[in-house]
Formats: C-alpha cells, sequence, structure tokens
C-alpha cells in the first residue's frame, strides 16, 4: 500500500517519497442537516527516517518534505500517471462519498483483460513475474480459510485468505522481497529506501536481513510502536500478485469476488494483474475507508488525486495518493470500490475473533467489512466470496475504541440523545419507553437554564425493527430524541457532552487530532493559551494513532484568520465544528 522506490539518482543516492499525517473524519451522514464539506487545512509533515544496518545499528533522522506546487489539469487523461506527486489536485475524502456496500469508482476504461498492444504486454509481463516469483524465500503460502459464522449470517461462502499469518504479520513482505532479490548485487549493495506507516516497512526491513543489505526505512512519527518496534528488531509500486495465484490454486469452486484493501494500491494491483488474466469473470473490489479513500477518489476523477485530509484509524491503508503504476493496473483492471465506515472495520475485527480468535488490525479487517457491505447491498446469496485478511500487527491500547463501535459498527447498538422536560416522574417515563431493550451506557444532566434534562444514551438491539419501534415511542411520547449512530464526533467525546451548556462569547469549536507523544499538549497550549482563552476541552485518546481533542476558544471574528495562521503554524490536523447543529444542541 506505501511504495518502495528503488531507483538510484544520477549521483547514487536513493530516491524516496513520503507519507502523510493522520487525521480524523466525521461521517457524512448525520442526523441534522449540517455542512456537508469544512474546510480542509494542509499541514506541514513531520517523518524520521530509520536506517537499519547489515551490521543491525539503528538511526533516526528527520526529512522534510517538498512544498506542493499547484496542480495544472493536463488536457490528455492519459497522461495522469506522468503527473508528480508534488502537482497532484489536491481534494477532499468527503468529496466522495457514498452507500457502504454500493459498488462505486468504477473505472470508466476498465475492460477487465487487456485486449490489444501494449495492454496484453504489460498482462503478460505480470503474469510472468508472478509465476517466477522468488517471494517463498520468506513467506508462506497462507491458508484460505473458511469463516463458517460469517458466511451462515451473510448467506454466502466467505473465504478469508489469512496473510495477517505472514511472519511479519503482513502481506507487505511478498512484494518487497520479490522486488529486493530481483536486483542485481551491485544496485542491492547501494542499499534501499522506503517510505511506510509500519508494514511494508517490516517487510523491507525482513528482506534486507535476509538480504544482508542497507534499508533506510522513512515513518510518519505517527507510526504505531509495535511497527516500528518491529523494524528496528528486525534490522516496489506493485506487490507481484502470488496471493491471487494462490487464492485461484487453493480454491476450486467459482469464485464470485475478492475483496482487497487498498493504501497505494499495490496489493489489489498485484491480485488483478494475475486473476484477470486467468479467471477474468472474478470481480475484483477494492476496498478503503470513508476518510482514507485515495484510490476511488482517483478513479472518479480519472487521475490520480491526493487527498488533503486522511483518517489515521486504519494506519495500514492511511495514504494521501496512490502509486502511478498501481493505479494505471487499477484502472484498466479492477471492478470498483467499497467504502466502508470506521464502526464497520470494528465490528469485522469482532467478527474474526469470534471466528477464531485472531485480532486483525484495522486494516487487516477492512476487506471482511467490504465483503459484508457488499453482500447485504445487493443481497448476494450462496456465492464464494474470498476477502484478504491483510495484517494483524494491532495495538493493544486501541482494542479500547474497536470494543466500543463494534457492536455500533454491526447494527446491534445505537447511540441517542432525548431531551425531558423536568417533572417529577419524566425520567422513570422515558425509562419506560426504552423497554425491554438492553441500555449499555446513560448519562443524565439537568440543564436549570432550559428546565431541561438532556440524556444521553445506548441501547442494544437485535434488529433494526426494534430502534426504529423504540424512536416511534419517544416521538409519540413527546420525548425529542436524536439518532447520534453516525455522528463519529459525538461518540468521540459524548461522554463529556452532558453538563457542559454553557453560552460562552465568541466561541468557537474545533476538533485537532493530537499526535501521542510527549509535549504534544504543552506545545499546543503554548501555541493558543497566551492569546486565546479556553472555554472547552475534551480529550479522547485513541492509542498511538493520535487523540482526537475537542476545543472551545474564545475568539472575536476579527482574529479568526489570526487563529487560523497560528493553528496551521501549529502542525496539528484540525477542522472547525463550530456550527455543528448537534454540538450546539447539546453544549447551548
Amino acid at each position: 500500500m506505501e511504495s518502495l522506490c528503488l531507483t538510484p539518482t544520477p549521483n547514487g543516492t536513493p530516491l524516496h517519497r513520503t507519507t502523510g499525517n493522520h487525521s480524523r473524519f466525521s461521517l457524512i451522514n448525520r442526523t441534522l442537516n449540517q455542512t456537508q464539506h469544512k474546510k480542509k487545512h494542509l499541514i506541514k509533515l513531520s517523518v524520521t527516517a530509520t536506517l537499519l544496518s547489515k551490521n543491525g545499528a539503528v538511526h533516526t533522522m528527520p526529512i522534510t518534505p517538498p512544498k506542493t506546487a499547484p496542480y495544472e489539469p493536463s488536457s490528455d487523461p492519459t497522461s495522469s500517471n506522468d503527473v508528480p506527486f508534488n502537482q497532484l489536485m489536491i481534494v477532499s475524502a468527503d468529496s466522495l462519498q457514498y452507500e457502504s456496500g454500493f459498488l462505486g469508482a468504477v473505472p470508466a476504461d476498465n475492460n477487465s483483460v487487456p485486449t490489444a498492444g501494449d495492454g496484453i504486454h504489460n498482462a503478460m509481463s505480470y503474469l510472468t513475474g508472478i509465476l517466477s516469483s522468488k517471494v517463498y524465500d520468506v513467506a508462506i503460502e497462507s491458508i484460505l480459510d473458511c469463516a463458517p459464522k460469517i458466511s451462515e449470517r451473510l448467506g454466502v461462502h466467505v473465504w478469508l485468505k489469512r496473510e495477517d499469518l505472514q511472519p511479519v504479520f503482513s502481506f507487505k513482505l511478498r512484494g518487497a522481497y520479490n522486488m529486493m532479490a530481483k536486483l542485481p548485487r551491485e544496485q542491492l549493495a547501494k542499499g534501499v529506501i522506503c517510505s511506510s506507516a509500519g508494514n511494508h516497512a517490516q517487510g523491507v526491513a525482513l528482506s534486507a536481513q535476509k538480504l544482508n543489505c542497507d534499508a533506510i526505512i522513512v515513518m510518519p512519527v505517527t507510526t504505531p510502536e509495535i511497527k516500528w518496534k518491529t523494524v528496528k528488531r528486525l534490522g516496489a509500486t506493485v506487490v507481484l500478485g502470488t496471493i491471487g495465484m494462490e487464492i485461484v490454486r487453493q480454491m476450486p469452486d467459482p469464485v464470485h469476488a475478492i475483496f482487497v484493501p487498498v493504501g497505494g494500491g499495490g496489493l489489489i494491483a498485484g491480485i488483478a494483474a494475475y486473476v484477470k488474466r486467468v479467471l477474468p469473470e472474478v470481480k475484483i473490489i477494492g476496498v478503503e475507508p470513508y476518510d482514507a479513500n485515495a484510490m476511488a477518489l482517483s478513479l472518479h476523477h480519472g487521475q490520480r488525486v491526493m487527498v488533503d485530509h486522511v483518517g489515521g484509524f486504519a494506519d495500514g491503508v492511511a495514504v494521501k495518493e496512490v502509486g502511478k503504476e498501481t493505479f494505471r493496473l487499477c484502472r484498466e483492471l479492477i471492478d470498483g470500490v467499497v467504502l466502508v465506515s470506521r464502526d464497520a472495520i470494528c465490528a469485522s475485527i469482532k467478527d474474526m475473533f469470534e471466528e477464531n480468535r485472531s485480532i486483525l488490525e484495522p486494516a487487516g479487517a477492512l476487506a471482511i467489512a467490504g465483503a459484508e457491505a457488499y453482500c447485504k447491498f445487493y443481497g448476494l446469496k450462496g456465492e464464494n466470496v474470498v476477502a484478504i485478511t491483510s495484517g494483524a500487527n494491532m495495538n493493544f491500547d486501541r482494542l479500547r475504541l474497536v470494543a466500543q463501535l463494534a457492536d455500533v459498527g454491526r447494527r446491534h447498538e445505537a447511540v441517542l440523545a432525548t431531551f425531558i422536560q423536568e417533572k417529577l416522574g419524566n425520567f422513570k417515563q422515558f425509562c419506560e419507553q426504552v423497554g425491554a431493550l438492553r441500555i449499555t451506557k446513560l448519562i443524565y444532566r439537568y440543564n436549570v437554564n432550559k428546565e431541561e434534562a438532556l440524556v444521553l444514551y445506548s441501547v442494544g438491539f437485535h434488529s433494526v425493527s426494534e430502534l426504529s419501534e423504540l424512536l416511534n415511542r419517544m416521538e409519540s411520547a413527546q420525548l425529542e430524541t436524536f439518532d447520534l449512530t453516525n455522528n463519529d464526533l459525538v461518540k468521540d467525546h459524548w461522554q463529556f457532552l452532558v453538563g457542559g451548556q454553557s453560552n460562552v462569547e465568541n466561541e468557537i469549536l474545533v476538533q485537532f487530532v493530537f499526535p501521542e507523544k510527549p509535549g504534544a499538549l504543552l506545545r499546543f497550549l503554548d501555541a493558543f493559551s497566551q492569546r486565546w482563552n479556553i472555554s472547552l476541552f475534551h480529550y479522547h485518546g485513541q492509542g498511538e494513532s493520535g487523540a482526537n481533542v475537542l476545543v472551545g476558544f474564545q475568539v472575536v471574528i476579527s482574529e479568526i484568520d489570526c487563529f487560523k495562521v497560528v493553528a496551521n503554524r501549529l502542525g496539528y490536523n484540525y477542522e472547525f465544528e463550530t456550527s455543528n447543529e448537534i454540538l450546539q444542541l447539546l453544549l447551548h
């Protein structure tokens, strides 16, 4: 999903490319009408490079990326592959949103299999490369595992390609080793360099150890600790799709579709390059998170684009732009992209644990979430579908968030807000309306100024009809109720939103993503506290992917531009939430 760049410059120094920092994303589907497209802010990238030498020594250094140049569109749509990454059109992730499970971003010029000219030559060269791959020097042929519990629930036959069982717990080992093993010895002796959020880095590090060469690994500072520590311990644009070859060999029955997690596009391009040559009728479907949909956006626009902000929850696929060659192959070969939410990913992590007691990382469970959403959306029954479980480098502290959101993602839990007039017996009436539904959390607070109480709560249910009946009961009882289940901002901060009602003059609300590192809070306070009063501060850590922090400031209108300058200089991802009607409802 990230790229391994091995081409040396004329002076012998390897080229490198950096990956982007991570940010949050609030789903566009909200109960109240809200601003659909919020202004985003470009930030300065901060990364470190880890040098793994043959003797096992590790060195780190800061790397500053080039500045982004203005994008000038070309009149020739086929020339988009030649646009440098720092001249790509910058777009917002929420500019392309569609229902989860729908097969969108279908390539306009997708003919499944090239039929003439260079297409056949390129496809055959990939097929030849796959068949002669050296990956099995270090990788295993992962099992194709039936998932009976998921299959029974969906009514299809779900098969899991267990790439999470590879030596570095990710498929990334395949492409890195295959490319490095084919390099001439004199070129390999110069060393290799890659940019990665973790899994690809581990594959490169292990391959370098096996091939006895130096490797420089460029990683964002937000990389989870479990991944960069593994890189230290261990000392290609396209992943040749040996996974696709294995699936074809392992699966005797017809396959309807193969679901593949997508970051930079290497995995899906490699699989498609093989499968579409030997079994063109099999659908190759990419899966991306709503807030990290670089491939879907690129296919939608017909050219590679850069996403201004990407969410960091599924850090293994959190890239701002896809690879040049991977995009070319995907535009020719894949069938489209399914988008899924953070909640759905959490639900699939839980499904995998209940299936065989394995714990996948968010990117590793992405394809399962996409397969389930697709099967439900199209009512697929009785077919064989394969999902690639691409990685298992899970941080333990992130499991708390996964546990909180898993039932929401499976539509077995809802987050609701109800306003109650403060009278004797009204809280009992509220509880009677909830009835037999299981209350999993409840926070109640009386607002003396409004003479009403706000109840924030979550309820468990077995079917969507039970939730609909509850909402109807609340309406009949004239208890104003809002379904906040699809509002990520509320779910991240909801335990703080009761009792916080206050009419603060000139208050703006801003959500920041703090990096999980010492001094992040003090740096934030140094930037703002000397000039603007902080009226609200809610910090919700999500492990090493960062912390979501909702902050209120007292800023007069004439100083808003100055505030933005300070926020941009700070370098933390942020977005304004002042116009968020849900927050206004809960806080004022």
